[in-house]
């Protein structure tokens, strides 16, 4: 033991000066875990092998909280420690051996693995990044360590189990299943991943012959191509645009309950939130189109070259925003790729505007800041030195670091070698100075789209004359939109006759509807929109108190998303309808005050508990669910809970 400590401190003294990948290279990591749905536990068999690059006594894996076994493979000179948070190797480790060590473990993961409860069934999905993969898996938490991960999982044969790389087999064994997941390249420890569920699959081919696997519920089935459209043709589209071909064995998307974010770019398997499952109709409000493209992009940018730290993390999020923002241009055209460019430009002026703009080379900047500022510096950079030399320059950029890690230096050298020239003043302005050159970027969009200047030429607040005529006549849809919501006074029987997105404003901005409207404010009750049904039908509910039973059986069967927005509403409304004795009253409210409970998801509680709050009805039923929110793996829903409580509370 008094070596053991020896070897520790020595440990500590030669790595307060330098980084443990400077010594050791953590080559690959196979492990065989089993997952228990009921105990909420992993039992895991690992083997690792590392090869060492400087001599030195110690080396380290992140693992949090964990019980270990340990098996010698190597020889016996190897010791092992464990203070809670990391496992230690203590040895005499000379440069230039390769080793290969063995352990078992158990753990029950308090994060970055989650068991959560989907309808009644298990369900098991990971989130690395932010979360530590450590906290499952003994794993490098650096992400300079890039290791090749084998993974091989037991759980319930009912049950599909998905994670990076290439499905190899399955094993039977009583009422269980093994799967066999083989990666052939390495990446960073909180890219690994696993899902379990129930899922079915569809599977297509990319132009380039990459397997493309798309997972969705069984219940789900009419929602797979609306949710999953344009993924080949992104897919196709970001390949030839990089220039460098996909680097991973296949591409697999799940969706999953109660995801902590929209997305997630595991390296070959994306994660996703279950709520952008849509159907047809839900597809043209809220589609998952945008993040599978920003999270596909990540499949190069953050996946394939890494950033080595915070201060250059756009070049992970700026990269695949822009790359996605592409492949929306290519399916949407070119007014929907500069009108959102304007969008975050106006975003990021704001930011500004109340002093919290940040250095994109700020590692505690916000997301605004390395995702749209960051999409920004390469729409502009692409612009100033042609198509021809970016294009160029990201290729030789992927090449040259492909499996490595990157500083934003790696990529501008890149370009400033094609380009024959400094691009030293652009680096100052558009990353490192503290504000988003908000002019520069206005007057880019300018040059570059009629759109946007038409865009901006409309604007009521400062030119009531003519903004009557633009909703009759040439301005585009976003533009009437702009008027609308500026002036929905101006709204006229004529207006209805425009398009979806017209539409959808007038559900939103005009509420109180005067009667010459009432009936074309009817017809928004037939459009292919959940919003703007859900909006119409509280506005014509509010607003013509003696026709509310029309509405409401008008609108008996609509759900809307995930959420259920457009069934929570007609629920909520029929309660305080006295009159409309269509439904059993207590059935409704017994199913208004189900959806708290902890099966449902999270945006879906939060809104039905938000309907129990104001209608001074959450009864005892709903008390017990939002006290068990208090403790959900979302952390805006544990906030919501506890917000919700105390207003209650108050109102005692």
């Amino acid at each position: 033991m008094k070596r053991l400590l020896i070897v520790c401190l020595l440990f500590i003294s030669v790595f307060s000066n330098a980084q443990q990948t400077d010594y050791v290279d953590f080559l690959k990591i196979n492990s065989d875990i089993i997952l228990n749905a009921d105990s909420l536990k992993i039992w895991g068999n690992s083997t690792v092998e590392f090869k060492i690059l400087k001599s030195v006594d110690s080396i380290f894996m992140d693992a949090k909280k964990m019980n270990f076994q340990f098996e010698l493979h190597d020889h016996d000179s190897v010791y092992y420690r464990y203070d809670g948070e990391k496992l230690w190797f203590l040895s005499r480790f000379e440069a230039g051996e390769k080793h290969k060590l063995s352990f078992k473990y158990e753990v029950e993961p308090k994060k970055a693995l989650y068991f959560v409860n989907k309808n009644g069934e298990p369900q098991i999905w990971t989130q690395g990044q932010g979360k530590y993969t450590s906290s499952w898996l003994p794993s490098i938490d650096d992400v300079n360590d890039k290791i090749i991960f084998d993974l091989s999982l037991v759980f319930n044969e009912d049950f599909e189990i998905i994670s990076n790389g290439k499905f190899d087999k399955t094993w039977d064994i009583e009422g269980y299943k093994r799967w066999y997941y083989d990666m052939q390249k390495p990446m960073s420890s909180y890219l690994v991943a696993l899902a379990i569920g129930k899922y079915n699959k569809k599977t297509e081919t990319s132009k380039s012959g990459i397997p493309l696997e798309y997972y969705y519920y069984p219940e789900d089935s009419l929602k797979v191509e609306p949710t999953y459209r344009y993924s080949k043709r992104m897919f196709d589209f970001l390949e030839e645009e990089i220039g460098f071909a996909y680097p991973w064995q296949n591409y697999k998307q799940v969706p999953v309950h109660d995801f902590l974010y929209a997305g997630m770019e595991n390296t070959s398997c994306t994660i996703f939130s279950d709520a952008f499952m849509v159907d047809d109709i839900g597809f043209n409000d809220k589609n998952y189109v945008n993040v599978n493209a920003h999270e596909l992009a990540h499949q190069w940018f953050g996946d394939l070259v890494t950033a080595t730290s915070g201060e250059h993390h756009w070049l992970q999020e700026g990269f695949a925003t822009y790359y996605a923002l592409l492949a929306e241009r290519d399916i949407f055209g070119d007014n929907h790729y500069y009108f959102k460019l304007y969008e975050s430009a106006v975003d990021l002026g704001r930011q500004d505007l109340a002093g919290d703009g940040t250095s994109l080379l700020n590692p505690k900047s916000s997301s605004l800041t390395f995702y749209q500022r960051g999409a920004w510096v390469l729409h502009t950079l692409r612009s100033l030195v042609g198509d021809e030399v970016f294009k160029k320059a990201v290729e030789s950029y992927l090449e040259k670091h492909q499996f490595k890690n990157v500083e934003t230096s790696d990529f501008i050298k890149e370009v400033e070698r094609f380009y024959g020239k400094s691009l030293n003043t652009f680096v100052n302005v558009w990353i490192k100075q503290k504000d988003f050159p908000v002019d520069a970027a206005f007057g880019l969009l300018q040059e570059q789209s009629t759109f946007i200047n038409e865009y901006i030429m409309v604007d009521c607040q400062a030119k009531t004359s003519k903004c009557e005529d633009y909703l009759k006549y040439y301005v585009s849809d976003e533009a009437k939109v702009k008027v609308i919501s500026q002036m929905p006074e101006l709204v006229t029987n004529d207006t209805f006759k425009h398009g979806f997105k017209v539409r959808q404003a007038i559900s939103q901005y005009v509420r109180q509807i005067p009667k010459e409207l009432k009936g074309e404010y009817e017809t928004l009750l037939d459009d292919k929109s959940y919003i703007t049904i859900e909006n119409a039908l509280y506005n014509l509910w509010t607003s013509f108190p003696e026709e509310r039973a029309k509405y409401l059986s008008k609108t008996r069967n609509v759900v809307g998303f995930n959420d259920k927005n457009v069934r929570l509403l007609w629920v909520a409304l029929n309660l305080n309808t006295p009159f409309y004795q269509a439904d059993n009253k207590q059935g409704l409210f017994e199913e208004l005050v189900g959806y708290t409970d902890e099966r449902y998801n999270a945006d879906l509680r939060m809104n039905a508990f938000n309907y129990l709050n104001l209608m001074n009805a959450c009864n005892d039923t709903c008390k017990a669910n939002l006290e068990k929110a208090k403790s959900h793996h979302n952390w805006r829903m544990v906030k919501f809970a506890k917000d919700m409580s105390e207003k209650l509370e108050n109102k005692k």
